[in-house]
């Protein structure tokens, strides 16, 4: 048993070994699509409800954890769920039970093909997730993350046409590659520097890496850190981001997945647990780069540690990503640049290592998956409704689809940062994290990308319910979609109000890993 775990049992197994079997089960109820879509429900809630079980005891302060098999020396599968783990676990479970039931509304409205394949990979894409939440090492947390990759990969390919074809060969080769890489080296380099791969659950400053072996190898140190910040390629950090917006070519609700519920979450909650758990506060925080490189002390980049290294990167890609948002018509190109920036803001908290700025970047990885989900799910419920993807065309739709343009406002604020919705709260506590640390260049960047987000949520509410439509576009033969998308799509924005009200919700989780 690992050192500080309080809870040694096989009960954290259950949500695994549910994500598990519910592919199975969805497959043998293949030719009756009610009870094949069942299974997806009762699974969803089963899990939820296993994963919130251990909430209790989490919030306590201890750790579950089960030691499955052993590899070699140092090299194990095994699982605990603290705090951190906890949060990605709850937003999982709980987003593919709304997911599922925007799911029948989208591919039975537009009759897609190979719905039985689909849900499949739609549900073992969530056991990756689960099991990257509850991964207790590396070598664990790199088996689920390239699950999840590869049982995407035929979400993204979904309509097997010229345009899926392409976007599905960058989305494997973009995290396939980054994987092979660069994430697999750093996990041999960190067996090689340190004996194991367990992360340091209970202990944010210290890590695996000892002051000794980071005394005596500053430069492999360093060279394994980066070796893990761009091998997560489900971070979407510049300039391995391209793959993310290329997808959006598959249907909406993988879009949600991959933007709101298993994949990019599972990119920042990587980053975010190999950070924290796995080099600390104080290897991330301390270590410069002028120990890293010759001639550097002295310099402002000598200075410099990983850490802030790594958030002047994430800044980068948080204003380009908007920027570029800004010049895109098509609204699921226009969210899918938004998450690119969003997914930063998890990165720029994370590795600005003060207390404000781990809570804020932590907290958004549940608050973003909420907001991001709504919106991506209004944008499918348009599409099914309409068969509109232009911005452009949208003017007066908010009129004949009142309630999906009001869930897809409330997610706007959020993504903007303003109260009451959840996207304040993780925003006031990042632009905390930035004073914490004297960081005004990152100060900047987060009130710029909340002036761009402005820029680009708000101009499609107001051609939603202010401007007029052209006679030509006949807007008086649309309505709102099927209510197993809308309810589930309103129900998402709701609580992302109800996370802004009452923060805590998630708060509490980080505070207790990170021992605030």
């Amino acid at each position: 048993m690992m050192d500080g775990v309080t809870i040694e049992s096989s009960r954290i197994l259950l949500p695994v070994v549910i994500t598990l079997i519910a592919p199975l089960f969805i497959w043998l109820n293949r030719k009756d699509e009610n009870k094949r879509e069942a299974v997806s429900f009762v699974a969803a809630a089963a899990t939820f409800l296993c994963v919130l079980s251990m909430a209790p005891a989490v919030l306590q302060g201890e750790v579950w954890y089960y030691h499955v098999t052993t590899i070699m020396p140092g090299i194990t599968i095994a699982f605990a769920a603290d705090g951190l783990g906890m949060i990605f676990a709850l937003i999982a479970s709980l987003l593919w039970f709304f997911a599922t039931s925007y799911n029948i509304g989208y591919m039975r409205g537009l009759k897609e093909h190979a719905q039985t394949r689909y849900y499949i990979c739609f549900g073992v894409a969530i056991f990756g997730a689960v099991g990257v939440a509850f991964a207790a090492n590396v070598f664990t947390l790199y088996l689920f993350y390239e699950v999840i990759t590869v049982f995407t990969y035929p979400l993204v390919y979904h309509h097997e046409d010229a345009d899926a074809k392409m976007a599905a060969r960058k989305y494997i080769v973009y995290l396939m590659g980054t994987s092979k890489l660069f994430l697999l080296p750093a996990m041999v380099l960190t067996y090689v520097l340190v004996g194991n791969l367990d992360f340091h659950l209970t202990d944010i400053v210290n890590g695996m890496f000892s002051p000794a072996v980071v005394a005596e190898h500053p430069r492999l140190v360093a060279l394994t850190y980066w070796l893990y910040i761009f091998g997560i390629g489900k971070a979407a950090l510049m300039p391995f981001h391209n793959w993310l917006p290329s997808a959006m070519v598959a249907p909406t609700p993988v879009s949600a997945l991959l933007h709101a519920v298993a994949v990019v979450k599972a990119g920042v909650f990587c980053v975010s647990r190999i950070v924290l758990s796995g080099f600390g506060t104080k290897t991330a925080g301390t270590l410069t780069l002028s120990q890293v490189f010759v001639g550097a002390p002295g310099t402002m980049l000598g200075d410099t540690t990983l850490g802030i290294g790594t958030a002047y990167i994430a800044a980068f890609t948080i204003v380009v990503a908007s920027l570029i948002a800004l010049t895109k018509d098509d609204i699921k190109a226009r969210l899918a640049y938004s998450t690119v920036s969003q997914l930063s803001y998890v990165v720029i908290g994370v590795t600005m290592l003060t207390d404000s700025a781990v809570q804020g970047g932590v907290m958004h990885i549940a608050h973003h998956a909420f907001s991001k989900i709504t919106l991506f799910m209004a944008a499918g419920a348009i599409y099914v409704a309409t068969h509109l993807k232009k911005i452009s065309l949208m003017d007066g739709l908010g009129r004949r689809m009142p309630w999906t343009f009001a869930a897809f406002g409330l997610a706007s604020l959020s993504m903007i940062g303003m109260p009451p919705v959840c996207g304040f709260a993780s925003k006031w506590y990042l632009v905390n994290g930035t004073l914490q640390a004297n960081q005004m260049p990152l100060l900047v960047a987060l009130l710029a990308s909340t002036a761009l987000n402005a820029g680009y949520f708000l101009p499609i509410l107001y051609r939603a319910f202010f401007k007029t439509a052209s006679p030509e576009a006949n807007i008086a033969q649309y309505n709102e979609a099927s209510k197993t998308m809308v309810v589930p799509l309103f129900i998402t924005a709701v609580i992302s109000v109800l996370l802004g009200l009452y923060p805590q919700t998630f708060l509490n989780f980080v505070n207790v890993f990170g021992k605030f």
